[in-house]
């Protein structure tokens, strides 16, 4: 076993993993350790359920691009890919509306729901289309986002300066033409919610943060049919392939140190710790902090560190029906409103629901048993508690799907720690979960609260971490741009560790082609 990398990677998310692909590409030896976080999908009674959604949003993005054209996976990956066609629908009591990526299929649908504010809904995407447009040009250049230095503060500063609606339209300016309850309304921020890691946001950056989550879902969906078990076999495929390591079951304990210098970190099962130069990780910097044990600490982050808090968790619901179950309008993904009148009753939240037609089970291959998850924002701090959650959530199912319970064969949370419900001999049986080997509930993704934001209200978290040689690459950094935040902080990242590395660097430069190779 190597004893010593260049770079050791904490976790197994988007921002983690792009991070240790990069820096194996760039000829460091990597160590990838998936820090206790479980993988998307698990089993129960040899039946497929997952405990986290996954759409990926990231796709679209500038910095996915340049993460691909650097691994010269372009035409692979893209012949991975399906685009979805709608890309979402919203579903309320007695509508159905269809976002299809083909424009003039948009504007017909557009027709048929709201013919009477139909310019309304043109100016108000023409204005969306500019913002994003916009921040294309911006994450484009190449620079590190969220800037870390003193000069690249002052060109971010410079270069937010001209981008549109920010520090000038608030959201509720954004839709204010838009009728009180309207469903364009929800149409618009609805998946934006559920696309950001942000809860809060401020009045300075609202409306610019809603155009680009509300444009990730917009400007084409790529879906993998293996979901976020693909892409992460994808990535640790190219770690592997440029010589790191990946042990996504593993977990570093703690960190070690010679009197405040970080030189490596404390695997589970090992007596000796691991030797790295640089540690990068999906973790807050409180919880880094914590792995540290509190050694390390820079003066900087003693004295003016964001506090950065849980606000919300992405609660999750799993089932599987019957075959031929569903109806064909639900498309793959759709969110689902609860009637008007009960919308501010807390029992019946917005849904955000994912349809597989086929999920592979465990000995048994593809099944013909559709797949449903189902996701709810539940706040920290609010009415509702965790173990209502799952009612809540089957409340809005059943709502818009009032064949569900008479053709439910499996039903599960993984967050909540109560039984799993068993239907297929007819009659609901509840599977205790310690039998199962499932343990207790386990915790749910989250949506932060950051005080205080930087970068106009885009950025949380700084990308150096509160200790000299470790990367922050998680949700904490950029929550406000989702799992596109996610990508350029592992790029940001990835800049920082090797830019000083002229030598590598430049022979590595002259090895590569223009040309990207499958």
């Amino acid at each position: 076993m190597t004893r010593h990398f260049d770079v050791i990677v904490l976790g197994r998310s988007l921002g983690a993993l792009a991070a240790a692909a990069l820096l194996a590409r760039r000829d460091l030896r990597v160590l990838l350790l998936g820090q206790g976080e479980r993988p998307a999908e698990y089993q129960v009674d040899g039946r497929t359920l997952r405990r986290r959604s996954f759409t990926f949003l990231g796709a679209s993005s500038p910095a996915f691009r340049r993460l691909l054209h650097e691994l010269a996976q372009t035409p692979r990956f893209r012949r991975r890919t399906l685009s979805l066609d709608p890309m979402f629908a919203l579903l309320a009591p007695g509508t159905h509306v269809e976002v299809p990526p083909d424009p003039e299929a948009f504007a017909a649908e557009l027709d048929r729901e709201f013919p009477e504010i139909r310019q309304l809904v043109d100016e108000l995407y023409a204005t969306l289309t500019q913002a994003n447009v916009a921040l294309d040009t911006l994450f484009e250049r190449g620079a590190s986002w969220p800037p870390s230095s003193l000069w690249e503060r002052w060109s971010a500063r410079r270069a937010m300066a001209s981008l549109p609606l920010l520090g000038r339209e608030p959201t509720r300016d954004l839709l204010t033409k838009f009728p009180q309850g309207h469903l364009v309304r929800e149409l618009v921020t609805v998946p934006a919610r559920f696309a950001g890691d942000l809860a809060e946001t401020t009045d300075d950056s609202a409306s610019l943060i809603l155009a680009r989550l509300h444009g990730a879902w917009t400007r084409g969906v790529s879906a993998l049919e293996g979901g976020e078990r693909e892409l992460e076999d994808f990535l640790t495929e190219r770690v592997i392939a440029h010589g790191g390591e990946c042990r996504l079951d593993g977990r570093a304990r703690a960190l070690a140190f010679d009197r405040e210098r970080l030189v490596g970190v404390l695997e589970d099962g090992e007596e000796q710790p691991v030797g790295t130069s640089w540690l990068v990780t999906d973790q807050t910097g409180e919880q880094l902090a914590d792995l540290a044990a509190g050694h390390g600490l820079s003066a900087l982050a003693r004295r003016s560190w964001p506090r950065v808090s849980v606000a919300e968790g992405r609660f999750i619901v799993s089932a599987r029906l019957k075959p031929g179950a569903l109806n064909a309008m639900l498309p793959t993904e759709s969110f689902l409103l609860p009637t008007r009148d009960t919308r501010t009753e807390v029992r019946r939240p917005t849904v955000h629901l994912q349809r597989f037609d086929r999920a592979v089970d465990a000995g048994s291959g593809p099944s013909e048993e559709p797949l449903l998850v189902a996701e709810m924002l539940l706040p920290v701090r609010g009415p509702l508690t965790l173990l209502e959650a799952r009612e809540a959530v089957l409340s809005t199912l059943r709502e818009h799907l009032p064949f569900f319970d008479e053709n439910l064969l499996l039903l599960d949370s993984p967050h909540d720690g109560l039984p799993v419900w068993d239907y297929s001999t007819g009659a609901r049986r509840e599977l205790e979960r310690l039998h199962l080997g499932r343990g207790g509930a386990e915790r749910m993704r989250s949506r932060w609260s950051v005080e205080p934001t930087s970068l106009r209200g885009l950025a949380g978290e700084p990308v150096r971490g509160p200790i000299r040689g470790t990367f922050l690459v998680g949700t904490s950094v950029l929550p406000a741009l989702g799992q596109e935040g996610q990508l350029l902080a592992a790029l940001a990242a990835v800049h920082l560790i090797t830019r000083r590395d002229h030598g590598r660097q430049r022979m590595r430069r002259q090895l590569w082609t223009k040309l990207e190779t499958g």
